[in-house]
C-alpha cells in the first residue's frame, strides 16, 4: 500500500485496530494513524511553538486522515490544554463528529515501547525526560508506571525538586542547582556559589517563601542540577545542552580512569516509590573535579534507577522494564542500565524504530486510544 509522503515510519501492531489519528505533543512533533495492523508515524513537524510548524501540524493531520479515507474512531492527544496539537484535535474532533480521548504524556511514552514491540502483557515503564503534564496536574519526568492494554499506574516516581522561576529554570542549569541546594539546607550557599548571577540572592530567597516554585519530578532538570552544581552549565543557549556536558564530562573522565563505583547511600527509596537523589547531589556539591563528579553522578543514577526497578519488578512480578523519554538519548545512562537490569534477569527495551523523546508520543497515544476504543 502506498502511504502518504509525510510518513516516516510504518510500525506492525499487535493486533487490528479501529482507526485512530493521534496528535503528538508539543517538542518535536509527530503525528500518528493506526488503522488495522499498521500505525503510520508522520516526519517530525518540529516543536510547535511556530506558525510554520502550527501549520505542518494542521496539514500533515489532513494528509493522514485523507490516506485514511474515513472518520477515525477516535482522536487522541495529550493531556495539555494549551498545546496547539489539543486544540487542534478538539477542532477536528468537533468537525469529525468524534470523540477525543487525552493520553498522559509518559503513558504514551512506554506505550510507544509496547506498540513498537508489539507486547501485550502488562509492563513497567520507567520514563525519564524533561517535563510533561502529569494526570495530577503537576510536572512529571521522572516516573515509574505500570502499563496495561487499558491503562497505567504511578508507582513510584523522582522526589520532586522545586522550579525557582518556573520554566526560567528549566532554561538555566544554576537555577536547579540553587533548588538542590536549598532542598539540603544549604539555601546560605546560593548567593555565594552563583556570584555572577545577579538573580541568585533573589532566587534564594523565593526559594525559602515558596514564590513560583512549582515542583517537578523531572528528570531532565536533575541533570541541569549536577551540571549546574559542577559548574559545568550555568546556562543553555539550546535544548539539553547541560546534560550534553554532563555526559561529556563524565565520558572523558571514563575513558581515563575507568566508570568510578556509585556513590554508597547515594539514593533513598522511600515507601511510597519515591526516589530520592539528595546524597548524590550533597556529594556533588562538595566536589571540585568537574569531570570525576560527572562520572560519579552517571554511575550513581544508573545504579539508582536500576536498583527502584529491581524493586519494583519483584514486587509487581513484571520483569519487563520499558524505558522511553528523551533521557534515553544519553548513551551512558542507558547502555549502564541495560548492564544492570541484565545483571537482574530483567528485559530492558529501548526505542529502536521510533526515537526515545517526543517523536515516540503520537504512536503512544494511538495505541492506548486503540485500545480503550474497544473497551
Amino acid at each position: 500500500m502506498i502511504h502518504p509522503g509525510c510518513v516516516e515510519h510504518v510500525i506492525r501492531l499487535p493486533r487490528a485496530v479501529k482507526p485512530v489519528l493521534a496528535m503528538g505533543a508539543w517538542f518535536k512533533n509527530t503525528l500518528c494513524i493506526a488503522s488495522g495492523q499498521e500505525a503510520l508515524v508522520s516526519k517530525s513537524v518540529g516543536d510547535l511553538d511556530s506558525p510554520d510548524a502550527c501549520r505542518a501540524h494542521v496539514d500533515t493531520a489532513r494528509a493522514l486522515l485523507d490516506w485514511l479515507g474515513e472518520k477515525p474512531a477516535v482522536i487522541a492527544h495529550d493531556l495539555h490544554p494549551d498545546f496547539h496539537s489539543t486544540r487542534f484535535a478538539a477542532q477536528l474532533a468537533a468537525e469529525l463528529d468524534v470523540p477525543l480521548i487525552a493520553v498522559q504524556h509518559h503513558h504514551a511514552h512506554i506505550a510507544a515501547l509496547a506498540a513498537e514491540y508489539r507486547i501485550d502483557e502488562p509492563v513497567l515503564g520507567l520514563a525519564l525526560d524533561g517535563v510533561g503534564l502529569g494526570s495530577d496536574g503537576s510536572a512529571w519526568g521522572g516516573e515509574l508506571l505500570r502499563v496495561t492494554r487499558t491503562g497505567f499506574q504511578r508507582l513510584g516516581h523522582l522526589r520532586p525538586l522545586p522550579l525557582p522561576g518556573g520554566d526560567r529554570a528549566a532554561r538555566e542549569p544554576w537555577r536547579m542547582a540553587a533548588a538542590v541546594l536549598h532542598e539540603l539546607g544549604r539555601n546560605e550557599e546560593i548567593a555565594r556559589r552563583f556570584a555572577g548571577e545577579p538573580a541568585a540572592a533573589t532566587v534564594a530567597t523565593m526559594l525559602v517563601r515558596g514564590l513560583n516554585c512549582p515542583r517537578t519530578s523531572s528528570t531532565g532538570r536533575v541533570f541541569d542540577a549536577a551540571a549546574g552544581l559542577l559548574g559545568l552549565c550555568l546556562k543553555m543557549e539550546f535544548e539539553a545542552q547541560a546534560a550534553i556536558a554532563l555526559e561529556q564530562a563524565a565520558t572523558h573522565y571514563i575513558a581515563a580512569h575507568g566508570m568510578p563505583q556509585p556513590l554508597a547511600n547515594g539514593w533513598h527509596i522511600d515507601q511510597t516509590g519515591q526516589l530520592d537523589l539528595l546524597p548524590v547531589f550533597a556529594h556533588l556539591a562538595d566536589i571540585s573535579d568537574a569531570e570525576y563528579g560527572a562520572a560519579v553522578f552517571h554511575a550513581t543514577l544508573v545504579a539508582a534507577l536500576a536498583d527502584w526497578a529491581e524493586q519494583t519488578a519483584q514486587h509487581s512480578g513484571i520483569k519487563t522494564i520499558a524505558c522511553g523519554g528523551g533521557c534515553f538519548f544519553n548513551k551512558l545512562l542507558s547502555a549502564g542500565l541495560r548492564e544492570r537490569l541484565d545483571g537482574a534477569g530483567l528485559k530492558m527495551l529501548t526505542a529502536k524504530l521510533v526515537q526515545p523523546g517526543d517523536t515516540a508520543i503520537a504512536l503512544g497515544q494511538a495505541w492506548v486510544a486503540a485500545q480503550l476504543v474497544l473497551y
